[in-house]
């Protein structure tokens, strides 16, 4: 439908390779001392900066989360560390690499995600708020297409799950799963919840609808869902990856229709602000969303204040 925009978002799919650094000895002080701790580290601090090479591995720069590590750093007064360009997918990569070594890492992460029901994680704390309070889904339709396609539009205004619902779908995804079929699974496991969404609603014949979304593992698996749900209401749905900004200014020309991917307020409050007058924000699909500095419950350390800096 839109040829050049479909261009630049499969170019803001190509990640950055990441170089990991290798695990070490992270100590400060002379062997030997008193006050040493049992890791080698003065007073029992766990210095993890040199071991990390002072690089959190992140996603895409135009993400929220990313920019919002970026400020983080700054904030924090972390000198010498740098928030590491990437993709979600070479992110969760690099995760999972390190996990399985139980080497230390710093990702910027997201939930819902499948990596929380994976792996064993937590949330550095960030007492001055750098990432904001819990965030929302929200779904976001083109102006005019409450009149164009009715059906569609309240199926969208009504679509509504839990965080458990969408990393349901997307650990199968994770696992392997095709993500139409991870989708689908949902969909017959939970008939009682999507006849809610499709109540009182007639079938149409083969309406052309366009979503767009990032190629996240939560939009992949919410716009999955969501097209099908679509299709099963006679639609004839295409589904495209486009980058961030791109998606919000897809819908916003009316050149997509729908997407179910905005996450607010922090995440990209930036491109709401700038298209907010453009599009019909529809309200949450998912509640209790949550961005932040993400690292492995083996690493000794709960707080953004608490890392070493060079």
């Amino acid at each position: 439908m839109f040829t050049s925009l479909k261009r630049l978002g499969i170019i803001s799919g190509l990640s950055a390779t990441l170089l990991l650094a290798a695990c070490g000895g992270g100590g400060s002080g002379d062997e030997g001392t008193d006050n040493e701790g049992t890791d080698g580290t003065a007073d029992g601090d766990v210095k993890y900066g040199e071991e990390m090479n002072y690089q959190i591995t992140g996603i895409e720069p135009g993400a929220g989360v990313f920019k919002a590590s970026e400020n983080a750093v700054e904030e924090y007064g972390l000198e010498g560390w740098e928030v590491q360009a990437s993709s979600s997918g070479a992110m969760a990569t690099a995760l999972g690499e390190a996990y399985d070594k139980e080497e230390p890492i710093i990702v910027t992460g997201w939930s819902p995600h499948w990596k929380f029901a994976k792996y064993d994680l937590k949330y550095l704390d960030d007492p001055k708020g750098v990432f904001g309070e819990a965030e929302t889904i929200n779904t976001m339709v083109r102006q005019g297409l409450e009149d164009d396609m009715p059906e569609a539009y309240q199926v969208l205004d009504n679509f509504y799950w839990s965080p458990d619902d969408l990393e349901e779908v997307m650990l199968k995804i994770s696992d392997g799963a095709d993500p139409r079929d991870a989708a689908g699974e949902w969909i017959d496991e939970n008939e009682d919840t999507v006849a809610e969404w499709t109540e009182g609603l007639d079938k149409v014949d083969g309406d052309e609808i366009e979503l767009v979304y990032v190629e996240w593992d939560t939009e992949v698996g919410s716009t999955n869902m969501i097209g099908l749900v679509l299709e099963d209401l006679g639609y004839n749905v295409t589904l495209t990856p486009l980058d961030n900004a791109v998606m919000w200014e897809a819908v916003a020309t009316g050149e997509a229709d729908a997407m179910v991917a905005a996450w607010l307020p922090g995440t990209h409050g930036d491109l709401f602000e700038q298209y907010q007058d453009e599009l019909i924000d529809l309200g949450p699909n998912l509640e209790g969303a949550k961005i932040g500095l993400v690292v492995p419950e083996y690493m000794d350390i709960d707080s953004i204040e608490d890392l070493d800096t060079k």
